[in-house]
This record gives C-alpha cells, sequence and structure tokens, in this order.
C-alpha cells in the first residue's frame, strides 16, 4: 500500500517562526528552539532553529524549510529572518533580503517596489511576533540564500517579481502535490495581464507550445501564461476576473485531454481517453484499417499518426475550445492551438 503523502510548510510559517525566534531572543536574550507558531487553523507547529546570531538591537534566525512531499522548488531552502528593533510606535516594517523577490509590475496583491512577502505571511508574522505580548516595532528583513537561482526556475520573472523568490502561503501548509503554488502564479499572471492593460492572454501547456503561440499571435511576455495542466485553474480564474480573448495552446495529448473534458491535463490526473479519440478519428472520416489500429494504439501520438492525412487535430481544437468556452460561460473569446512536438500548428480552433 502507498504511505499517504506527508504535508509541508509554506515559506511564509518558515519566515513568521523565524521571526518570531529572533524577536524573542531580542525580548528576552534567549533563542526558543524549537519555535512554536499558532498558524491559522488553530494548531501550533514547532520548527528547528538553523542558525542563530545576535547584536546589540538585532537577531538572526535561519528555517531550513520543509515542503513535504511536494514538488516544491524552495524545498530544502533556508528562510533566514533578521529582527531589527525600531523606535517605538515604528510598527513592523519588512524588507526584502538577498534571494527574495521585489515587485516591479501592476495587479499583485503588493505595490510596485514591495518586498516580495505577501499579505498572508505577513500577517503570520506579524501574529507570531505579537504573541510574545510586546508592542511590534521592528524591521523585519527575509532572505532565502540561493534564492535568486532557484526563481528563475518559478514564474516569478514573468510576473514582475524581480531578484528572487516569493514568500507565500495563507494557511502555513503544503499539501501534497496540491501544486498550490502554480495556480498561485496563474492567478497573479491574470492580475498582471488585466492591470497592465492587456486584452489577450494565452495559456500554455509548455515552453514550446508558449513560443508557438506568441510566433502565431504575436503576443506581450506578459501574456503569457504558463498553466502547464491546469487548464480548469485558468479558465475558472478567467471566469471570475475576465479578459476580452484567451488563446489556449498545447501538445496533441494534453489538448485531447481538455477537449473530452479534463480540467487537469496533468499524467498523474487525467490519462488519455481513447475511446473519445478513436470515436472523434472515426467522425472524421477514419477507415476500417484506421480505426482496427486505433484500437491498439497506446498513445495519442501513435493515434494521431493513424490518422494521416485527416483533420483530427482540427477536430481536438474546436472540441477543447468547446469545454473551454463552457468553462468560462461567456464573456471571453477562445481560440485553441495545438502543436507538434516542433511546435509546428496543427490544429486552430476559433
Amino acid at each position: 500500500m502507498d504511505k499517504p503523502l506527508r504535508k509541508g510548510w509554506t515559506t511564509g510559517a518558515c519566515a513568521a517562526a523565524a521571526a518570531k525566534a529572533a524577536w524573542g531572543a531580542l525580548l528576552t536574550g534567549v533563542f526558543a528552539d524549537p519555535v512554536a507558531i499558532r498558524r491559522p487553523r488553530g494548531d501550533t507547529p514547532s520548527f528547528a532553529l538553523s542558525r542563530t546570531e545576535r547584536g546589540d538591537d538585532w537577531a538572526r534566525t535561519g528555517i531550513i524549510k520543509d515542503a513535504g512531499d511536494d514538488p516544491d522548488v524552495t524545498h530544502g531552502a533556508e528562510i533566514v529572518v533578521t529582527v531589527t528593533a525600531l523606535a517605538a510606535g515604528s510598527g513592523l516594517v519588512f524588507e526584502a533580503g538577498d534571494g527574495v523577490g521585489r515587485v516591479t509590475l501592476p495587479g499583485l496583491p503588493l505595490a510596485v517596489g514591495e518586498p516580495a512577502i505577501n499579505p498572508g505571511p505577513r500577517a503570520q508574522i506579524a501574529a507570531a511576533m505579537g504573541s510574545l505580548g510586546a508592542p511590534v516595532d521592528a524591521l523585519v528583513s527575509i532572505a532565502i540564500p540561493g534564492g535568486a537561482a532557484l526563481a528563475a526556475q518559478t514564474m516569478n520573472g514573468r510576473l514582475g517579481i524581480l531578484g528572487g523568490l516569493s514568500i507565500l502561503g495563507t494557511t502555513g501548509v503544503v499539501i501534497p502535490y496540491s501544486c498550490a503554488a502554480w495556480i498561485h502564479s496563474i492567478q497573479r499572471g491574470v492580475d498582471v495581464a488585466r492591470a497592465c492593460g492587456l486584452d489577450h492572454v494565452a495559456g500554455c501547456t509548455g515552453k514550446t507550445s508558449e513560443s508557438a503561440v506568441r510566433r502565431l499571435h504575436g503576443l506581450d511576455e506578459r501574456a503569457m501564461i504558463d498553466m502547464g495542466g491546469f487548464a480548469g485553474a485558468l479558465l475558472k480564474y478567467l471566469r471570475r476576473h475576465p479578459v476580452a480573448r484567451l488563446t489556449l495552446g498545447g501538445g496533441f495529448a494534453k489538448m485531447t485531454k481538455l477537449a473530452a473534458g479534463a480540467m487537469d491535463l496533468h499524467s498523474k490526473a487525467t490519462a488519455v481517453d481513447f475511446a473519445f479519440l478513436r470515436r472523434l478519428l472515426a467522425e472524421q472520416g477514419g477507415d476500417a484499417e484506421q480505426l482496427r489500429l486505433a484500437d491498439s494504439a497506446v498513445s495519442a501520438a501513435q493515434i494521431l499518426t493513424i490518422a494521416a492525412a485527416l483533420p483530427l487535430a482540427e477536430a481536438v481544437a474546436r472540441r477543447a475550445r468547446e469545454t473551454a468556452l463552457a468553462t468560462l460561460s461567456g464573456g471571453v473569446s477562445v481560440d485553441v492551438a495545438v502543436f507538434d512536438r516542433q511546435g509546428r500548428l496543427i490544429g486552430h480552433a476559433g
């Protein structure tokens, strides 16, 4: 039997715990290790400290992020928080340290110029430090050593977050394979495009389709949303926050899944519906031999090859567009582009 997947902690929860430990050391001279925080849902996890340093008016702690079994780029990264005491009445001030980005585009839940420490983690940090009983007048600087290199593996640059990673998290917990950070990036990508006045965005399943869609429509990079397999997340967010026009682009297999009505196109979540694809092949005029070969096919690409000159990819594009339009429930014009592995357009609808 498979073991249950292990939950982990967000960067926001780690930063809150580190900030509490550093603030506590300034107040009492002692670093609490491990340090416990109360999550928004009421439980009190504890975190071991990876470093402790202290000066006259500052203290620094670190926590190694454990993302559990989630494929999180920040798993194993050290979240380092330096807390510096400020004059009474100064309140809580946040600063981006090394490896934490800064906001440069509108549309995010933070003003341009602000450190990329999201509102949820800011509230968690304030609550954790405030739980020690003293008025919180302090500068909190959050750093992630190596964060700038890790950020290159995320969508931060496209969202206008430059210089490093974001401090994320609402509940404090990372649910394994929820890919919440990816969905968050999809939503913020839409927000940034809308705030920049762009009325045409494109959701693509990978780099090949993204490059091909940009060539097809000549879109601004800020209009490009790396949706991966999360078509449903993009469509449902656009239903609430519409733009005038949406292009969906992807390879034949993933677009076949969308055409069959799937919202999560990842291979772990949804398999290609071969019976659906065979019916489409028959509708496009597939002969008895092609249908016989399709019965034993083990991949979508194999059926595409069997289809030969038939417009199967066009049919997939049309059905995928119908799925998207039904999910959006009006208000957004949609076209769907299907590409082969070389980025050549093989099907287009809308």
